[in-house]
């Protein structure tokens, strides 16, 4: 009786392992249907010494579905402080997807670049649209001169998400720190200290022009702010009110000679919350 116990038991955890890697798969891919990744921890501006459980989430306008620790999706994930940068560990299938605890009063970035994922467009047409809404409109004419009738559009593509935590009071002078992600969002200022938020682009560490950047409320997810970033790649926002925000960003080029796929695209994302 014990063995037939034993053995339905570890038949059922390999029946939920499965579904709970498939569940995260499918959470993490699809920039098609949810459009926006990002890494929203339980508490922006915890007491230094206390555990910050972290949530990684996918979807739209601030709606989305939790992704679990699946370390077989994560490039990197790290969190930079005071005292260095440090992966985040966790275990299989756990929400939310690890902790980190500030030592000590500062600026904390949680960064995670995950492994490439695909997607595919059954017509140009849907392509198009799709460029049109995630404002990559300097990639139409490329794809006008690439497309070919009846053939499916093949992108491949890599999330790079930060969030910046304040534990105590950090000093004016705390600062956003670059990852080395291969698109990157950085803020200039403090949004701890002030509402005038100043972004730079960064694609393979140089600052990338004419991209569109989108920042939006949790409280007032449709209320979007857009930018495009100038040569430096810089993009500025006046932030007009407190709480907790979302900026994007996507840059897309031609995926690499016989790679199998048409297009590579990258998404970065940065969460704070504006006192």
């Amino acid at each position: 009786m014990d063995l037939l116990v034993t053995t339905k038991f570890r038949a059922q955890f390999i029946r939920n392992s499965h579904r709970l890697l498939v569940a995260a798969f499918l959470a993490i891919a699809g920039p098609a249907e949810a459009h926006d990744f990002w890494i929203e921890p339980q508490v922006f501006q915890p007491k230094p010494g206390s555990a910050v459980p972290i949530r990684l989430l996918v979807g739209q306008d601030f709606k989305g579905d939790s992704v679990p620790y699946f370390p077989q999706k994560f490039e990197r994930y790290i969190v930079a402080g005071p005292a260095g940068t440090r992966p985040i560990p966790g275990v299989l299938g756990d929400e939310p997807a690890g902790t980190v605890t500030p030592a000590a009063p500062g600026l904390y970035v949680i960064g995670l670049h995950t492994k490439p994922d695909s997607v595919s467009f059954d017509t140009p047409e849907e392509f198009e649209k799709y460029l049109l809404k995630e404002g990559l409109e300097r990639n139409l004419a490329l794809h006008q001169q690439r497309k070919k009738p009846g053939k499916k559009i093949e992108e491949t593509y890599f999330r790079c998400a930060k969030s910046l935590i304040a534990a105590s009071s950090p000093p004016d002078t705390a600062a956003d720190q670059v990852l080395g992600f291969p698109l990157e969002l950085i803020a200039e200022t403090n949004p701890y200290r002030t509402p005038k938020l100043r972004l730079r682009l960064l694609y393979q560490s140089k600052p990338l022009s004419g991209a569109l950047v989108v920042a939006f409320n949790k409280a007032e997810p449709l209320a979007k702010l857009k930018a495009r970033t100038d040569d430096n790649g810089h993009a500025e926002f006046t932030l007009p009110r407190s709480g907790v925000w979302l900026v994007t960003s996507v840059h897309m080029i031609p995926a690499p000679f016989l790679s199998g796929f048409d297009w590579k695209s990258l998404w970065a994302s940065l969460t704070f919350e504006r006192p």
